[in-house]
């Protein structure tokens, strides 16, 4: 195994309904190769796992040529190969792990096995191909936030590698919660980003809802009652006008960023980090990301996003990010052991 600065690693991710594979050189990004599946998925109103491994088994051949052609990259070039270990669908998660390990075992090089939402955390990292954007000078305990379809998570670390979850949802995560009002008011899936389009037009004021959790020390999470709050507020409203909508989607929206901004900012004011990343695809909502940027400037604490909505949702390039790190260290996995871990933790 030859050692690199900048080990060149191709990563695969197959967590959820989304085929990626990315080439990277250490934290600079090569390529990033996304085949999304959300289309087929939504006629079902969400993820049907049976069909997400069946497109997984039929794109991750053609992804992995097309991330190691734009990357022009051939295998003999390669450092290691990488692979979401967790969390996810199992099954979906076993199209990448059984992929990953032929590689290996093909191209003689060690494997590398990451967790899904460490990938999110450390998503603000990444470079392009020539070495810009992302973050130059980390400085640590950063605290991360990171907001998905199915985690919501708040997470100190220390350094690489050292991690410690110190807030989480308590029961439905914000994207789940997002997407389920959305069905609520009709938008279809994924409903996240249909609600905050159509938010934008709305009054954030014309409907209450409860921000969860305010009186609470604790740095966790809450959507259910929101999530039932909207169901009998759409009951006891009836058929709604598209300005209704439109002012139910913007006062649905105030209170969950509110509550993530709360949580952040009362962890951030307690743990005192040094600087905050943020990951995962609910932070592609434009409000949540100002809301936090005004908070933490309030705390002169500097905030990291990714660079582009394809570090946001779910990708292999932070995988390569997170592989890299691992590397250094020398975190393999063993090949024949790996096994698929759907509810991987920090």
């Amino acid at each position: 195994m030859k050692n690199s600065a900048e080990p060149k690693i191709l990563s695969i991710d197959t967590s959820c309904d989304e085929t990626a594979v990315a080439v990277t050189a250490g934290v600079r990004i090569l390529a990033n190769v996304i085949a999304s599946q959300a289309k087929l998925h939504a006629q079902f109103g969400g993820v049907e796992p049976g069909l997400a491994r069946r497109e997984h088994q039929k794109l991750i051949e053609p992804t992995i040529k097309k991330s190691l052609e734009e990357a022009k990259v051939i295998p003999t070039k390669l450092d290691a190969v990488a692979v979401t270990q967790g969390p996810g669908l199992a099954i979906a998660l076993e199209v990448g792990i059984a992929k990953a390990k032929e590689l290996a075992q093909q191209w003689e090089k060690p494997l590398l096995a990451v967790n899904h939402m460490e990938g999110h955390l450390l998503s603000a990292f990444a470079k392009d191909k020539q070495g810009e954007k992302g973050i130059d000078e980390p400085q640590f305990p950063a605290l991360g936030l990171l907001v998905s379809g199915g985690h919501t998570e708040l997470v100190l670390m220390e350094d690489f590698g050292s991690y410690e979850l110190v807030g989480q949802t308590l029961d439905d995560a914000a994207g789940e919660c997002f997407d389920k009002v959305a069905r609520i008011l009709g938008l279809g899936y994924p409903g996240g980003p249909a609600l905050s389009k159509i938010a934008k037009a709305g009054n954030e004021n014309a409907f209450h809802f409860p921000i969860p959790l305010r009186g609470t020390a604790d740095f966790n999470f809450s959507f259910s009652g929101l999530k039932t709050a909207a169901l009998y507020l759409s009951q006891e409203l009836g058929d709604l006008s598209p300005e209704q909508k439109a002012d139910f989607a913007a006062s649905f929206e105030k209170a969950a960023v509110a509550h993530l901004v709360d949580k952040l900012a009362k962890a951030a004011a307690q743990l005192k980090p040094k600087m905050v990343l943020i990951g995962g695809g609910v932070i592609n909502n434009r409000r949540l990301q100002e809301e936090i940027q005004k908070e933490m400037s309030h705390l002169q604490i500097p905030v990291h996003t990714p660079q582009g909505n394809d570090l946001l949702t779910d990708n292999a390039a932070m995988i390569g990010v997170a592989a890299s790190f691992k590397f250094e260290r020398g975190e393999f996995a063993d090949l024949k052991s790996l096994e698929r871990d759907p509810a991987l933790s920090f």
